[in-house]
């Protein structure tokens, strides 16, 4: 815990209280954050743009602004976001090599971050096109674990993860497309929100790789996700999903009721032979008894989730195939990258719509099981953090082997478009592991509220990673 200051011990909400009461100001709390990014990024290597000069004349405005008396909910706090968001000023790589031309506007989630307040201390690293739960490539390097620099922080929203997991940020925006948030959680020890598709705009997009990517939190702690979840949430008037309004703070304040909890262990299927790591499964079944103790009642269920893989792949092909084509010299991608864009160019037409015409039967398929359940339970991944380099020179075949075994279990939810969570579980060798928390449409309260009850009893902010900058 060395360097851990008053602050960040009471989270985000206190700092935003300490803020408004002039006992700290925005441009101390960015400068920290920039001086802990600067210390890190030859080992951590969190972030693909810094914004020092940018950062520091928004904390002097949010200065301003906090003089004059005006009140937001993340006013001055330091934020980063994954480099697949626009921030004016700021060229958008998504992990690709290549000089991008800046952009000229936000996205709306940075335009709705910029509203509440945040100042944007740049964007994080992810891998080329958020396609690998490991955040590596030839455009950035190595981002590594601040738990064990020999190993990855997962992917996609890597960067993002291993920034505030290490105190250089206290919240960051990242993306899940196939568990892209809630994996890096698992492996860094945070709280990662999925929510439902549509709750936080992607526009200029109208929604993102066919609607299984969305943008969702990760923080220390539920309240603090919470807290950027609602910040952020909302609509652009050109957005494909509108989901209904939902109260995400209030969630992470009041404790749910007794809930009936599916335990299950049984990923989809997906061609994949699967092996559920045994600490990986002692650390859920610790979750599922802490829950049991806390009122819940917990019974052994599998959801039904058929063949919901072909739904999937049509959709993330296609999504890899329309962004590569954006990347000023596509011959510098990854050879991985071009093989699945040409995937990408096979399963469009009608083979993506019949995908997209799926989705309907397969949420009536696995939302079966929610007239029975509140909650469905697993693990976030199959197995602990990845070493950094484990999918380094393999086959386009073989990487989808590997990480379809590693990461089995967060993807249908991108499918189906509900909310999900991962929480920490625990550690196995000092290597962080999460569980996750699944629901039907437009549960995130619901799923907040579970995970601070149970955040509440297990403390887990608490603990933090080894030689943490000052």
């Amino acid at each position: 815990m060395t360097g851990l200051t008053a602050q960040e011990a009471g989270g985000v909400a206190r700092l935003v209280a300490e803020l408004a009461e002039g006992r700290v100001t925005a441009q101390e709390l960015t400068e920290r954050s920039l001086r802990r990014i600067e210390a890190t990024q030859g080992t951590l290597n969190a972030f693909r743009r810094i914004r020092a000069e940018a950062a520091l004349r928004e904390a002097a405005e949010a200065d301003r602004r906090l003089a004059a008396g005006e009140r937001a909910p993340l006013l001055g706090v330091p934020v980063a976001v994954k480099d697949d968001m626009d921030v004016a000023g700021e060229p958008t790589g998504f992990g690709c090599p290549g000089e991008f031309p800046p952009k000229r506007a936000d996205s709306e989630a940075v335009r709705r971050l910029r509203a509440a307040g945040a100042v944007i201390v740049g964007k994080t690293n992810t891998p080329e096109v958020g396609q690998w739960p490991v955040t590596e490539g030839p455009a950035f390097g190595v981002t590594r674990n601040p738990w064990n620099p020999a190993h990855s922080p997962g992917g996609s929203s890597g960067g993002a993860a291993a920034a505030v997991a290490a105190g250089l940020v206290p919240l960051a925006l990242g993306s899940d497309g196939a568990g892209s948030v809630r994996i890096p959680a698992a492996w860094t020890h945070l709280v990662g929100i999925k929510p439902q598709r549509g709750r936080i705009s992607c526009w200029p997009e109208a929604e993102t790789f066919r609607g299984i990517v969305c943008y969702g939190p990760l923080a220390r702690t539920v309240e603090d996700a919470a807290l950027l979840l609602e910040a952020v949430s909302g609509a652009h008037p050109r957005d494909r999903h509108r989901p209904p309004a939902i109260r995400a703070l209030a969630a992470a304040r009041r404790e749910p009721r007794r809930l009936r909890i599916a335990l299950s262990f049984r990923p989809a299927f997906a061609a994949v032979r699967h092996r559920l790591d045994p600490g990986v499964r002692a650390a859920v079944e610790r979750t599922a008894e802490r829950l049991a103790a806390l009122g819940h009642e917990v019974v052994a269920e599998d959801p039904r989730y058929g063949q919901i893989g072909l739904a999937f792949l049509p959709r993330s092909m296609t999504g890899i195939r329309a962004w590569s084509r954006r990347v000023p010299d596509r011959s510098a991608l990854d050879a991985r990258t071009r093989g699945n864009a040409l995937a990408g160019l096979v399963l469009g037409g009608g083979v993506l719509a019949a995908a997209r015409a799926a989705e309907g039967p397969l949420r009536q398929r696995v939302g079966e099981l929610f007239g029975r359940f509140d909650v469905v339970l697993t693990p976030t991944t199959a197995v602990p953090p990845l070493r950094t380099g484990a999918l380094e020179g393999l086959s386009g075949r073989a990487t989808n082997s590997l990480m379809s075994a590693a990461c089995p279990y967060a993807w249908p939810w991108n499918v189906l478009g509900w909310p999900a969570m991962s929480v920490p579980a625990g550690f196995i060798d000092g290597l962080p592991v999460g569980a996750q928390l699944l629901g039907p449409a437009a549960s995130e309260p619901l799923l907040i509220s579970l995970a601070a009850q149970l955040e509440a009893d297990q403390r887990w902010f608490e603990r933090w990673p080894p030689n943490r900058p000052e």
